[in-house]
């Protein structure tokens, strides 16, 4: 259907009757009470009460836009992937930026990872790279999610969040210090979604064609230069203009100076993942770009605004389970956890059929399944048969997978992840902090000396002070310092 910017002739309603009048209900009398046949107005009520669907339980606040990758660079020897098969190739690609805890209507600019969630409609199905602002996040293991999203929403007694519960469950997973220092850190609040960096933050598997695999860390470095905002400064932001973010995205396409990302990968040969020195599959940990060296493959370049927000915006799906031949997952243990939930979230918000909608469905092919009724279903398939193997001449399997198989051993049990040689939670936090200058180190200590001197016992501040001591011992103490005076 033609989306239409101005929709002429006579008012109708949902069914397509013209509407005699939209000022005045239907009463009994002049001024007597409403009458119930008046099924414009009951149309109209209920259709209101339904216009929202749930909100998204994390990444609630977002914007978008659509946009065109060009491969730059020849990666066949590293992936089959047929969108990234030939130097010069240009792919539509959705990009929905977002902030992760706040709620529908929460302000833009707040400390708060990004999310960076990138579809690219290719020519085999829709990829979904589904990554944030950050290239680590605060937990290894998606069965701690769940736990650790209540902790950065509201209090279930209070109504709001409290420093109690965000510090109480930072500082009993020290796994998360790294990431708490990049978040606490200059690039905590970005000034717009254009100005900051993206990562695919997971390690994923890409196969060539003939079947060797690598594991490969995106990167999309912004053009724009990086720009961030104080804490002072957003917060006079958000309070004079809560939608900063969304608005400068908008208006920067529309004045037509598009932003942009050269897009990098760093690679990783399969055979080097059991020895590296850290756990490559571990989403709070880095690779030291010494050791593998970012590779420069295109350009993202963000063109076109969505029509409609909550149709395009708010209704779009992203999913890590979406992959297309050539690139897989990897064993990354929250990875593996996103894989289900991602789709499972949008069956229950969105609904059964939301790949129907035209912001989520493949636009340079045709999805072909099997899948058939539930709400919204558009009736694609009219009265092909819905099973396979059939002999009508249905879509059928291709007996070649997307990704290649890794191998597996030992017993079924709740392991921990193996543990390479310098794999610890607090070592790339430390290097992290090191490398920042003073200027840089004063306003962090400053940010997370502000936040824990809120917490109300002793011992869960001390805590997390000590995870940051243990990362690098003048972290530690020039924030044990400012949090003593804080709370004095």
């Amino acid at each position: 259907m033609t989306v239409q910017e101005n929709i002429t002739g006579p008012l109708t309603t949902e069914s397509g009757a013209p509407v005699a009048d939209n000022q005045n209900s239907e009463t009994a009398g002049a001024g007597g009470p409403v009458l119930i046949q008046d099924q414009h107005l009951i149309e109209k009520l209920a259709h209101f009460n339904r216009e929202r669907i749930p909100e998204r339980i994390v990444h609630a606040r977002g914007a978008g836009a659509y946009g065109t990758f060009t491969l730059t660079r020849d990666v066949s020897r590293w992936t089959r992937a047929a969108f990234l098969s030939e130097v010069g190739k240009q792919t539509e690609t959705f990009l929905r930026f977002s902030t992760v805890a706040g709620n529908l209507g929460s302000a833009d600019a707040v400390r708060d990872p990004r999310g960076f969630a990138l579809k690219f409609y290719t020519e085999d199905g829709n990829y979904d790279l589904v990554g944030n602002n950050t290239p680590v996040f605060f937990i290894k293991d998606a069965i701690k999610f769940p736990d650790f999203i209540h902790t950065q929403k509201r209090d279930p007694y209070t109504g709001s969040q409290e420093a109690d519960n965000v510090w109480d469950f930072w500082g009993l997973s020290p796994e998360s210090t790294h990431q708490v220092t990049w978040l606490f850190g200059d690039r905590g609040i970005p000034a717009s979604y254009r100005h900051m960096n993206g990562y695919g933050s997971h390690t994923y598997q890409w196969n060539n064609a003939a079947g060797e695999v690598f594991w490969v860390k995106y990167h999309f470095k912004t053009d724009q230069g990086i720009k961030n905002l104080t804490s002072e400064e957003a917060a006079v932001l958000a309070g004079r203009d809560p939608d900063s973010h969304q608005r400068d995205l908008r208006e920067s396409i529309e004045r037509g100076d598009f932003p942009t990302w050269t897009v990098q990968v760093q690679i990783m040969p399969a055979e080097d993942a059991a020895t590296y020195r850290f756990n490559p599959f571990d989403l709070t940990k880095v690779w030291p770009h010494e050791d593998y060296p970012p590779i420069e493959i295109g350009t993202l370049e963000l063109n076109r605004n969505p029509r409609n927000i909550f149709a395009e915006v708010e209704q779009s799906i992203f999913s890590p389970a979406h992959l297309v031949p050539g690139i897989g997952p990897s064993p990354d243990k929250m990875l593996q956890g996103r894989l289900f939930a991602y789709g499972d979230a949008h069956r229950y918000r969105v609904g059964i059929n939301a790949d129907h909608l035209p912001v989520n469905r493949p636009h340079a092919t045709e999805a072909r399944t099997h899948g058939r009724d539930g709400v919204l279903y558009d009736g694609r398939h009219a009265g092909a048969k819905n099973y396979e193997p059939n002999s009508f001449g249905g879509p059928a399997q291709t007996d070649r997978p997307l990704w290649q198989p890794s191998a597996v051993s030992g017993v079924t049990g709740d392991h921990e992840a193996p543990s390479h040689a310098e794999d610890d939670d607090f070592v790339q936090a430390g290097t992290l902090y090191r490398l920042m200058s003073d200027e840089e180190k004063e306003r962090l200590i400053a940010n997370l000396a502000g936040f824990i001197a809120q917490v109300s016992r002793d011992d869960i501040a001390q805590r997390a002070i000590d995870n940051f001591r243990t990362a690098d011992a003048d972290y530690g103490k020039r924030l044990e310092a400012a949090v003593q005076a804080l709370r004095s």
